[in-house]
């Protein structure tokens, strides 16, 4: 090879160095938030110091399809849709309940996970079965959600609702006897009567309202439409009931 035939070798794998940096670099990094005490959707990996769950699975797997880098941010649930309503955050994913007065501040992805709220109770308590029996009593959830509007809308005149910033204080104000229940999502109260409140927790009663979680934009943003093409990918293609499985034992039903 000559020095001619070299330099042209040089110059071309420069260029095209310099192309696949430049492709990389140009990938738009976008501001993601979410709640750090929402299990198994999220929550601190306290070993590796990341966060991790169910959500951080999805929103990484849409990311990497839909041509985004996320740059995640935490913070208290109740200022989320504000965060992205504003356009501080440009996308949350949090366990957010669709609803039609959310919607009229932000834009939502198509469904990704189907849910509803439950009561858990101390593992001796044997007088809970029903939403009902819970009037007169003091009932823990959380600051911001759907099941603290249900518990007002349902039992507001004659229980106690003691709404909490995080589910952590509001399941440890249950084990120390400060509240008498706990009312709130269903995949995250099951997860706890099945881990750390083990023997000390249970879940009672029916499934509540049913709800569908989705992943919220702030109103016109242009990742919507990817988001969603991404999510019905991961469907067609096993990734997302792989990623079910991972986190909640099985994959959801067909009709799910």
């Amino acid at each position: 090879m000559n020095k001619l035939q070299r330099a042209s070798l040089a110059a071309a794998l420069g260029a095209g160095l310099a192309f696949s940096t430049n492709a990389f670099a140009e990938l738009p990094q976008v501001r993601v938030v979410t709640d750090p005490s929402f299990v198994p959707f999220e929550m601190m990996d306290t070993e590796t110091g990341e966060m991790v769950g169910f959500d951080m699975d999805i929103i990484n797997e849409v990311a990497e399809r839909a041509g985004f880098e996320v740059a995640l941010t935490t913070m208290e649930f109740n200022g989320i849709i504000p965060a992205v309503q504003t356009g501080s955050q440009e996308i949350a994913i949090a366990g957010v309940t669709i609803t039609e007065e959310r919607a009229e501040i932000v834009d939502f992805s198509d469904p990704y996970y189907d849910s509803g709220l439950r009561i858990m109770v101390r593992a001796d308590n044997d007088s809970v079965e029903t939403l009902e029996d819970l009037a007169g009593m003091t009932v823990a959830t959380k600051i911001g959600s759907t099941s603290y509007d249900f518990l007002q809308e349902n039992l507001g005149e004659d229980t106690e609702i003691t709404p909490y910033p995080g589910t952590s204080d509001m399941y440890m104000a249950l084990l120390g006897g400060n509240v008498d229940a706990a009312f709130y999502d269903a995949p995250n109260v099951g997860y706890f009567a099945q881990t750390r409140g083990e023997g000390r927790t249970k879940v009672v009663g029916p499934l509540y309202e049913g709800q569908q979680y989705g992943i919220v934009f702030h109103q016109g943003s242009q990742w919507v439409e990817p988001v969603n093409q991404a999510l019905a990918e991961m469907r067609e293609d096993g990734t997302y009931d792989e990623i079910y499985t991972k986190w909640f034992g099985e994959a959801p039903s067909a009709e799910e």
